[in-house]
């Protein structure tokens, strides 16, 4: 049987590939010109790189467990119980990391939170 496939030409568009190192060699130092950097009076990266990349931020009201036959028989007006009691603070999450916790506020009709801790990462 012939194998077309493995004989027939493969055309690459430059445009498409990067050249790469390979293990174990040192990529060229070549600029990056399409990113801001700004280095501050002790010469380290500053932020404005990153200040437009979005993340993903919640506040945790509470969680509850539940098997799925009581989530498959959820109907409006059911109440569900969280492990919360009325008045502690929200859990805020970015990219699903703790940073924060807060107080659920209403503002102009919407809910927002306070912040009331910033959560450090050796807490």
């Amino acid at each position: 049987m012939d194998n077309d496939i493995a004989a027939a030409p493969i055309e690459q568009n430059s445009e498409a590939f990067v050249d790469l190192p390979s293990l174990g060699e040192t990529a060229s130092p070549e600029p990056l010109e399409d990113i801001a950097v700004y280095e501050g009076d002790g010469g380290a990266l500053g932020l404005d790189a990153v200040h437009e990349v979005p993340v993903k931020m919640q506040a945790v009201l509470g969680r509850a467990r539940m098997t799925v036959s009581e989530l498959m028989s959820i109907a409006p007006g059911r109440v569900v119980e969280l492990d919360r009691k009325v008045g502690e603070p929200v859990d805020i999450f970015v990219s699903n990391r703790l940073i924060a916790r807060g107080e659920v506020v209403l503002i102009d009709k919407a809910l927002g939170v306070t912040l009331t801790e910033i959560v450090h990462e050796d807490d």
